[in-house]
C-alpha cells in the first residue's frame, strides 16, 4: 500500500509496539492516524509527543474492541490499520475466560468491521507464543505449533480465523510473529521481557540482578524500534494472507543477557542464580528471520547492546513514572 494521502487507525496505539508504530507512521507523509485504545495497558505518556502532530488524534468516545457499533464507527473511512489490542500472557493464564473475549472475539470484531468499512489492509500483532518451545533452532514459520499456554492460543486462533476472512470476504491481512519485545516504554507486564527492568531494578538498588534457574534459557530479543517498522513494512507490502517472524535470529541466553546488562551499566556485580520452584512457559525461542527479510523487506537494524541502552536511557528519564505502575 502505498502511504502518501492515506489514513490509519491504530488499535492498542497506546502501547508499547503500537505508540512506536505511530511514530515510524509520522515519518510518512499519511494524511491521519487514529489511536483507538481504552487505556487498560496503554498509557498517555506513551502517545504524548505524537499527539502534538495534528496529523494523530484519539477516538475519544471509547475504544473498546469489544464494542461493535463504535469499533464500526472507528474504522469508517480509513485505508488500514493495525490491530494490537490484547490481554497479555499471564493475564491470559490468570482469565481464560476473559483471554478469549478480548484476544478472539475482539480480533474478530475488527476483522469485521475492516470488512464492513471496506479497509484495504489489516496488520495484526500475533506472537512467537504460537510455536512454544524450539523444536529446532532458529525456528522457521512452518514451525509446528507447540504452543500449551492461553495467550498462544488466542494468537493460533486468530491466524487462523485472519485465513479464513481473506478467503472468504477478501481481506487482506498480514500476521507478525514478534519474538521478545523490549526497548523504552517497556513496562513489568511482559512474561519474559520484565526480567530486563526487574535487573535494572536490582542494579539500582546494589544487588546483584537474579536469574531464576542456571541462565541457559535462551531468547531472541527484538528492539521495538524494529517491531515498529516491521508493521511499516508489513502494511507497505503487497503480501496477503502471511505470517511473518519478527526477531533478529540471534540466540541470546538469560546469563549474557544479565553481563550485557552488567557491563553496560557499569556494575561490580555478580549474577545470583536462584533454583527454579516453578516451570516457565517457555526456555528457548530463536526466530528465523528470512521470510521477512524476502518477502516484506524486514531487516531488524538495532543490536542488543544498543536497543538495551535506548532502554536504560529512557528508564533513567521516567523513573518516577515506573514506580507507579
Amino acid at each position: 500500500m502505498e502511504f502518501f494521502g492515506k489514513k490509519f487507525v491504530v488499535i492498542g496505539g497506546a502501547g508499547l509496539i503500537g505508540s512506536h508504530t505511530i511514530d515510524k507512521l509520522l515519518k510518512e507523509d499519511v494524511k491521519e492516524i487514529l489511536i483507538y485504545d481504552n487505556f487498560v495497558r496503554g498509557n498517555y505518556e506513551n502517545i504524548r509527543n505524537a499527539l502534538k502532530d495534528p496529523r494523530v488524534k484519539i477516538y475519544d468516545i471509547g475504544g473498546d474492541i469489544l464494542q461493535v457499533d463504535i469499533l464500526n464507527s472507528a474504522l469508517k473511512g480509513y485505508d488500514g490499520v493495525f490491530h494490537f489490542a490484547a490481554l497479555w500472557l499471564l493475564q491470559c493464564h490468570e482469565f481464560p475466560r476473559s483471554a478469549f473475549d478480548v484476544n478472539i472475539k475482539g480480533t474478530f470484531n475488527v476483522m469485521e468491521a475492516c470488512v464492513k468499512q471496506n479497509i484495504k489492509k489489516l496488520v495484526y500483532s500475533s506472537s512467537a507464543s504460537v510455536y512454544g518451545d524450539a523444536d529446532y533452532e532458529p525456528m522457521d514459520e512452518n514451525h509446528r505449533f507447540n504452543n500449551k499456554n492461553f495467550y498462544g492460543a488466542t494468537k493460533i486462533a486468530c491466524e487462523a480465523m485472519l485465513r479464513a476472512y481473506h478467503h472468504r470476504y477478501n481481506l487482506d491481512y498480514v500476521g507478525l510473529r514478534y519474538m521478545n519485545v523490549y526497548g523504552p516504554r517497556q513496562d513489568y507486564k511482559g512474561a519474559y521481557i520484565a526480567v530486563i527492568m526487574k535487573m535494572l531494578d536490582d542494579i539500582d538498588k546494589g544487588n546483584s540482578p537474579t536469574i531464576i534457574g542456571d541462565g541457559s534459557e535462551a531468547f531472541d530479543f527484538i528492539a521495538v524500534e524494529d517491531c515498529a517498522m516491521a508493521n511499516i513494512c508489513a502494511m507497505k507490502s503487497n503480501i496477503s494472507d502471511e505470517n511473518y517472524n519478527v526477531g533478529t535470529g540471534i540466540r541470546t541466553s538469560l546469563k549474557e543477557l544479565a553481563e550485557l546488562i552488567l557491563k553496560i551499566t557499569n556494575a561490580n556485580l555478580s549474577i545470583n542464580y536462584q533454583k527454579r520452584n516453578q516451570n516457565t512457559f517457555v526456555k528457548n525461542r530463536i526466530g528465523c528471520p528470512i521470510k521477512a527479510q524476502n518477502d516484506i523487506n524486514f531487516i531488524s537494524s538495532i543490536n542488543l547492546e544498543d536497543g538495551l541502552q535506548r532502554l536504560i536511557d529512557w528508564r533513567k528519564q521516567n523513573i518516577f513514572e515506573l514506580e507507579k505502575i
